[in-house]
């Protein structure tokens, strides 16, 4: 208040010129508070995921030096859990957490920018985001709803899910409810199961009483968070359907454009390094928790067989050419997708598998 009246009373003198005031002025707003809120998918400090949000809205605030406040509020808290995408949209909240297959109501070409069945790892889709143009497709994608999505943490390879019921053979995959999004649920129901899409903090109790069949989640350490062992005792890997999932921030276009530059670069940075953050974390916390899971809780740990995963893989090649013919945006971002991977995996065979083969 004292710079204010200072600044209207040097104007009224004359001690000042115009081109002061106006530094004067810029100087005011580059120093005042600013308060964004994040709303995400995820329930309230869960483990990995809500934790993960929390971090990047902690860097942000810190790097700002305070400048840009980010409050956080789980699912429900403000909005529910899938109109995340909808209120970043609309400006109800700056920011967002969760991840993009759980928009493909709004466009389908989203769903690639999460995780695609038989597709890339952790790293690879690090590299197809940041120096393949996948990042560049995503932000195309969502220039439409005014949104610029980010890179803000990934699961790494994903578990099968929880199963009533062993699995022996594709045919025991019929008729199955099963909690799965994205494309991994259109793979399934093509396998003669029933996908259902349900957020995180349903998933027990749906398992618990017999609601759906069987579910995905992500892997040993969320699982166990939210006691999955409790409702069901086969737990299958590999994660066919996720193989690096990848987890987006959210950012309202006009918000993020009305910050300074170097508040811009805070938040595009920040999300940077959460996603490096949480694949680190999830690396160290999925074997911890699968050891308890095991050899504490009794769990049975079970491979798909071959045959269920080579079906899966042929259906998965169906699926994903029938849903890049949707529209012409979905069948460029498929196109780039699949170019990427088709190229990445001969280096990748000949360095992580065989090093991870012969080790």
């Amino acid at each position: 208040m004292k710079r204010r009246h200072f600044i209207k009373a040097a104007a009224s003198t004359g001690l000042i010129t115009s081109t002061s005031l106006t530094s004067a002025t810029a100087l005011a707003k580059s120093t005042a508070t600013i308060k964004w809120k994040m709303v995400t998918t995820w329930p309230k400090n869960f483990p990995g995921l809500g934790t993960g949000a929390n971090n990047l809205a902690k860097l942000i605030t810190q790097m700002s030096g305070g400048r840009l406040k980010v409050k956080v509020y789980g699912a429900k808290e403000l909005v529910p859990a899938f109109e995340v995408f909808d209120a970043v949209s609309r400006g109800t909240a700056q920011m967002g957490h969760g991840a993009a297959y759980y928009w493909k109501g709004k466009t389908a070409a989203a769903q690639f920018f999460a995780a695609v069945p038989f597709g890339l790892t952790a790293q690879e889709m690090n590299g197809w985001l940041y120096h393949g143009g996948g990042l560049k497709l995503w932000h195309e994608t969502y220039e439409p709803f005014g949104i610029i999505p980010a890179a803000a943490g990934n699961t790494g390879v994903q578990m099968a899910g929880w199963f009533n019921k062993e699995i022996k053979s594709i045919e025991d995959l019929k008729g199955l409810k099963m909690r799965i999004p994205g494309l991994g649920g259109e793979v399934l129901k093509r396998a003669g199961g029933t996908p259902v899409n349900l957020p995180g903090g349903e998933i027990f109790s749906s398992l618990k009483t017999g609601a759906i069949d069987a579910t995905e989640w992500v892997g040993p350490y969320n699982d166990m968070a939210f006691g999955l062992h409790k409702a069901a005792k086969f737990y299958y890997y590999p994660g066919w359907h996720e193989p690096g999932t990848t987890l987006e921030a959210l950012i309202n276009k006009q918000a993020l454009e009305e910050l300074p530059a170097d508040l811009q670069s805070i938040v595009i940075n920040a999300c940077k390094v959460v996603n490096l953050d949480m694949i680190s974390e999830y690396t160290t916390r999925n074997q911890q928790a699968l050891d308890t899971l095991v050899n504490k809780h009794k769990v049975k740990l079970l491979k798909l067989p071959d045959e269920v995963l080579d079906r899966l893989q042929s259906l998965s090649d169906e699926v994903l050419n029938e849903v890049a013919a949707t529209d012409k945006m979905t069948k460029k971002v498929f196109e780039s997708f699949k170019s990427y991977r088709d190229k990445v995996k001969l280096w990748s065979d000949i360095s992580e598998l065989a090093y991870l083969t012969s080790r």
